[in-house]
């Protein structure tokens, strides 16, 4: 009854027709126990007339996604990673494009996700670096737990379980995890509906086509150095670069080995064309 001494209360100064004679069987618990009828209820707790609410209409040019809300975000990229014996080597570039225009020429497209895991961009940059970040806490805690480093198997799939939390909602994000555990390297690819892969070597975005034809054909004479898969990576990426609009920027190339991730090399793409196109 105290509840419904400080409703009537408050109520009193917004509805000038609200009853003075309080029901006497008003439930306990505020509103889950409502009865079914209205009959007692104030006109400011029912729910209002008309079709229920709905989400805006996208604006024009736009059109909404068939299962969910959103807008269709256009993005471009190019990111690489494959396994040799010696672990795992990375590659991405540098730019971030809106629609037709290049957004920046500077992103670090690489996240760390523990000391010997590392995780790639490739979509909404927002998106992304989210989820990358908040299973990165997640590894730490399991870490500090079990005194031992979380997986690159469990990692990827505590993301995809994530994302897959939000399928059909408007996420872009399309990401590789790459890392070495006591299974040796790891390599998985992740992506906003919650697909979930294992590989040897993968490459995503909008220049992945053509980064997939240089990698196809040297990841052989790769795997006999750990230079040689790091000149391959970059070729990738700059060969890919020259062809995809969306791409460009910096070729960043990293390593994930027994001791940990470092970054290799941190070369401008188009130095790099005018080396390998000539």
């Amino acid at each position: 009854m105290a509840l419904a001494s400080v409703l009537r209360a408050e109520l009193a100064e917004f509805s000038p027709n609200f009853p003075k004679n309080f029901p006497k069987n008003f439930p306990k618990n505020f509103p889950e126990d409502f009865p079914d009828d209205s009959e007692g209820i104030p006109e400011i707790l029912r729910d209002p007339p008309g079709p229920p609410r709905v989400l805006a209409a996208p604006p024009w040019g736009f059109e909404a996604e068939p299962e969910g809300p959103g807008l269709q975000i256009l993005h471009g990229t190019t990111t690489l990673a494959f396994k040799t014996p010696h672990g795992v080597t990375v590659a991405v570039d540098s730019r971030a494009t809106a629609g037709s225009y290049i957004a920046s020429q500077s992103v670090r497209k690489v996240l760390p996700i523990g000391g010997r895991m590392l995780g790639t961009m490739a979509g909404g940059a927002a998106d992304c670096a989210f989820w990358q970040r908040l299973v990165a806490r997640q590894c730490r805690v399991q870490e500090l737990r079990n005194k031992e480093p979380v997986s690159v198997a469990a990692a990827s799939k505590l993301l995809a379980n994530l994302v897959y939390q939000y399928k059909g909602l408007g996420l872009s994000l399309g990401t590789m995890l790459c890392g070495w555990d006591k299974r040796g390297p790891g390599l998985y690819y992740v992506d906003s509906e919650g697909q979930r892969v294992a590989g040897a070597a993968f490459a995503v975005g909008s220049g992945s086509s053509y980064a997939y034809g240089v990698l196809d054909r040297g990841l052989a004479a790769a795997a006999r150095s750990e230079e040689a898969a790091c000149e391959l990576a970059r070729r990738a990426i700059a060969q890919a670069a020259h062809r995809d609009a969306y791409s460009g920027g910096c070729v960043r190339v990293m390593h994930v080995g027994p001791e940990g991730w470092r970054e290799v090399s941190h070369d401008d793409i188009a130095e790099l064309q005018d080396k390998y196109l000539d």
